[in-house]
C-alpha cells in the first residue's frame, strides 16, 4: 500500500499553499521585471506595476520578493513610498537620521537620546518602513550606520541602490511574519522585523500588542510557521481588514 496523506486542514486540490507565523527568508529579488519573475519560478502573466493610486495619492512601490528554504515558498512584501516628506495631520514632520533613528518633531530633533543631529533631515513617506527592514536584513547593530544614498530616488521608484543589497546580502536572512487576507492572499507583517540571532519572537507580541500595531491579515497566536489552516487562526481584532493601510502613532497612514 502506498498513500500519501496529508493532514485534513492542507488544501491539496488545487491553488497554492499558504503559510502563517515567523518565518526565515531571504530577499532574492527587488521590484523585478516580468522575465525576473518568470527566471525565480514566480508565476507571473503581466509585467508588474510598481505604482497605486490610493485615496487619489500616487505612491511608488519597493517591492520585496523573500524566500522560506523549509518550507520552500516565496511571499512579496510592498512598501509604499512617496517622494513628499512625512507630515503628521497637527503639522509634525518625522525626522531621521544616519543610523536609522525617526521621531515625530516639528523641528529638528533636540532630544538627549537622539544621535547625529548633523546627518538630520525630514524623512520621505515609506523611509521608516525600509529602514526599519534594511536594518534586519543587512543585521545592523544598534547605532550602526543605515542609510541609502540615493532616498531620493527611491522614493520616486528608482531602487538601483536597492536592487545592489540583494547581491551584497545574498547570504543574510531575516525574520518575518507572515498572515493570510482573504483566506488566499499571503501578507506580510509591516511593524516588524526580526534578526536571525538573536531570534526574539517577543519583539513580535509587542508590535502587535502595541496601540498600532494591528496586521492586515490572519495568523496563528502562537506565530509558529506552519501551513494555513482557517480554525487555527484569529484575525486581528484591532485591524481593518478591507483596508489596504493602517494609521501610525501621529494620523498617517502606512502599510501593514
Amino acid at each position: 500500500m502506498a498513500v500519501q496523506s496529508n493532514n485534513s486542514e492542507v488544501e491539496v486540490s488545487g491553488g497554492v499553499t499558504l503559510y502563517t507565523g515567523i518565518a526565515p527568508v531571504k530577499v532574492i529579488a527587488v521590484n523585478p521585471t516580468l522575465d525576473e519573475l518568470k527566471d525565480l519560478g514566480i508565476n507571473a502573466k503581466t509585467d508588474p506595476n510598481y505604482s497605486v493610486s490610493i485615496n487619489n495619492e500616487e505612491y511608488n512601490k519597493v517591492t520585496f520578493w523573500l524566500e522560506c528554504a523549509n518550507p520552500n515558498f516565496k511571499v512579496k512584501f510592498e512598501i509604499l513610498m512617496q517622494a513628499n516628506h512625512r507630515e503628521s495631520k497637527t503639522g509634525k514632520s518625522m525626522w531621521i537620521n544616519n543610523v536609522g533613528q525617526t521621531t515625530w518633531s516639528e523641528d529638528v530633533p533636540a532630544y538627549d537620546w537622539w544621535k547625529n543631529a548633523d546627518k538630520t533631515r525630514k524623512a520621505f513617506v515609506g523611509e521608516d518602513t525600509l529602514i526599519d527592514f534594511t536594518k534586519a536584513w543587512a543585521n545592523v547593530a544598534n547605532g550602526g550606520e543605515v542609510s541609502f544614498d540615493t532616498i531620493d530616488a527611491i522614493a520616486k521608484g528608482d531602487v538601483k541602490e536597492i536592487k545592489q543589497l540583494v547581491s551584497a546580502l545574498k547570504d543574510n536572512s531575516l525574520r518575518v511574519l507572515i498572515g493570510v487576507k482573504d483566506e488566499k492572499y499571503q501578507q506580510v507583517y509591516g511593524k516588524h522585523f526580526g534578526r536571525i540571532k538573536p531570534m526574539r519572537d517577543a519583539d513580535f507580541v509587542k508590535s502587535l500588542n502595541g496601540d498600532y500595531g494591528s496586521f492586515n491579515a490572519e495568523y496563528n497566536k502562537d506565530l509558529k510557521l506552519q501551513v494555513y489552516a482557517p480554525s487555527l487562526l484569529v484575525a486581528d481584532e484591532d485591524a481593518d481588514t478591507s483596508a489596504a493601510m493602517s494609521t501610525s502613532d501621529d494620523g498617517d497612514l502606512w502599510e501593514n
